[in-house]
């Protein structure tokens, strides 16, 4: 499953590290917010209501920072682009830990969401753009592992702070302590440059990106649809990970077992990550989500809703990381796959980000409706629909595997519809080696 990391140049593995660690960033971030809500709810005497909002509204502003990522990413380059994301929110990180009431935890959370939206469609079009086209899903794939990383991180880094220091103290410490990973994907990423693919298509007559793009005739079928997707995954996928840690205090699990079961569930998404990867590239897109979807669906809505013993608990709990956070392997090369180069990443950082913060309105949802029928059956309610959602996209989005994407909307000046693109797109010869 490595043979095409094997068989790339300096510069493609130079690239598949800047974007791995950069993910690995993004995720530690975001996990570790989740395991510092108890905190704060004590510390500030906050209702549900309130902490959905706190952990809602960094994912919501993402669609306007990927929007404009991604604009500022087709124009001037993805490589410029991630390194002021990574700073950007870095910075508004740290802000946070100074912040001496929920108001102002609220604004610094809202400014770090921005820089969170540039980073997923960016480094994704830029693994797209570099890598052999047969082996882009398991590339692709295999960064998205880097969530696992910055998951297991975070759990590790919150349990330390919260056993060692004051409640009080700790969550202020959390937020600080992101400028450590921070500076070294800072220093990962200072040699990376952008694709000849990229180049050539900025460099050609084809319209520039602008905010307009997203509203172009030529890619609103696959943009609608590409946001439905995402919107049904990070419903999903939210739901589960921002109240894993409130469900699992409310069932009383000592917080070593706790890690155990985060740790269970990290594993589970590594593995589903590359087995997703391995999938997209020999059976295709499509059927690669669809089969993890429902898998997703029935396992997610067992955890929450069955009574566990531990045995079962882990067996389930490997289950829905494997499948709720694995699938996300395979998104990556679909959406990078439905658009054009020179306007890539504003198209997908739009679909990805709108999915994202509208599929982030689960958190909030599930504060709310817990408090009439459990945040058990919460999460299991929102987990069911959420993915129902996310099937109904993608059975309306054409395959895209192995397509040769320098060539979608290339003859007739980057306009082409996605789906007639597709059909008239060169493809890679099948992949038959088995790396």
């Amino acid at each position: 499953m490595t043979g095409w990391y094997k068989a790339g140049n300096a510069q493609q593995k130079k690239t598949f590290w800047a974007c791995y660690s950069g993910w690995a960033l993004d995720s530690f971030d975001m996990q570790m917010f989740s395991f510092l809500l108890p905190a704060l709810t004590a510390a500030w005497g906050l209702g549900k209501g309130e902490v959905g909002v706190l952990g809602t509204v960094a994912l919501v502003v993402t669609a306007i920072g990927g929007w404009g990522a991604g604009i500022l990413s087709d124009r001037y380059g993805r490589a410029r682009i991630l390194v002021f994301a990574i700073v950007w929110f870095t910075f508004f990180g740290v802000l946070a830990g100074f912040a001496q009431s929920y108001n102002q935890l609220l604004v610094a959370r809202t400014l770090q969401g921005l820089g969170f939206g540039g980073e997923w469609a960016v480094g994704a079009a830029l693994m797209a753009e570099v890598i052999d086209p047969k082996h882009r899903g398991k590339a692709m794939g295999f960064v998205q592992s880097g969530f696992a990383l910055g998951w297991a991180l975070a759990v590790v880094v919150a349990t330390a702070l919260l056993a060692w220091l004051p409640h009080d103290l700790a969550w202020r410490v959390a937020f600080w302590s992101g400028v450590i990973p921070a500076s070294i994907v800072l220093f990962i990423r200072r040699h990376i440059k952008d694709s000849p693919m990229f180049e050539r298509a900025r460099q050609s007559r084809m319209a520039r990106a602008s905010l307009a793009s997203v509203f172009s005739r030529q890619y609103a079928r696959s943009l609608i649809l590409s946001s439905i997707l995402v919107i049904g995954l990070q419903a999903g996928c939210y739901a589960i990970l921002i109240w894993l840690p409130s469900l699992l205090a409310q069932r009383q699990v000592a917080a070593s077992s706790m890690i155990v079961t985060v740790f269970i569930m990290s594993f589970g998404s590594f593995c589903g990550f590359a087995v997703a990867a391995d999938l997209a590239d020999r059976i295709g897109r499509r059927p690669t989500l669809i089969g993890l979807a429902v898998c997703a669906w029935i396992v997610t809505a067992s955890y929450m809703l069955l009574p566990l013993n531990p045995v079962l608990a882990a067996v389930l709990g490997f289950l829905v990381g494997f499948s709720a956070i694995g699938m996300f392997a395979a998104l990556g090369p679909f959406l990078s796959e439905m658009f054009p180069t020179h306007v890539r990443t504003t198209c997908m950082g739009f679909a990805y980000n709108v999915g994202k913060s509208v599929g982030a309105g689960s958190v909030v949802g599930v504060g709310v409706l817990s408090t009439h029928i459990g945040l058990a059956n919460a999460m299991g309610t929102f987990c069911l629909v959420a993915y129902a959602i996310a099937v109904f996209g993608i059975l309306l989005l054409p395959e895209t595997r192995g397509i040769a994407i320098e060539h979608i909307g290339a003859a007739d000046g980057g306009h082409a519809d996605a789906h007639d693109a597709h059909a008239a797109a060169p493809r890679a010869e099948p992949v038959r080696a088995h790396g």
